[in-house]
């Protein structure tokens, strides 16, 4: 795949970042069922650090072939065959995501003005999460897309 470290190393550390501030959110929260004062803004905090987290790490997953993959049939389908079956799924993978993030920008729009109960946050930025990920996702399905559409042609060429 092509050199993507910058985006790769972006997504990773802010995938750690999130996931780590929603661990000390939990356990603040969890701490604070013992003690006589409550903290109210920890379970809106660890939702949204929870839905960063996600947003952040599913592009990796992708880059990576790490989702749920049911290749029963495909496994009796000849290599060649697989691989434009994979590259379709991939393009659909693509335009799926940007049909999303179009959504998703339109889903922040809604939220701009609005704050959370307890912490106030503007909205936009929570439901900004939706078109990040789908961004990020179409950006690694084209990727991936294109390596195997390049290695049908180079299939082809042999």
């Amino acid at each position: 795949m092509r050199s993507t470290k910058l985006l790769d190393r972006t997504l990773e550390t802010a995938t750690i970042l999130t996931f780590a501030a929603l661990i000390i959110v939990v356990v603040i929260q969890i701490v604070s069922r013992y003690l006589p004062y409550s903290f109210v803004w920890t379970e809106e905090l660890s939702r949204f650090l929870f839905l960063y987290a996600i947003s952040f790490g599913a592009p990796l997953a992708l880059r990576d072939k790490e989702f749920i993959n049911v290749d029963l049939l495909l496994i009796f389908l000849p290599k060649r065959i697989r691989e434009i079956y994979e590259g379709f799924v991939y393009l659909l993978i693509v335009l799926l995501c940007a049909v999303v993030t179009y959504w998703g920008y339109k889903f922040i729009l809604i939220g701009r003005g609005q704050t959370s109960a307890t912490m106030t946050i503007d909205m936009s930025i929570i439901h900004a999460c939706i078109a990040i990920s789908m961004l990020f996702i179409g950006i690694y399905a084209f990727l991936h897309m294109i390596d195997y559409f390049k290695g049908l042609q180079r299939g082809s060429e042999n």
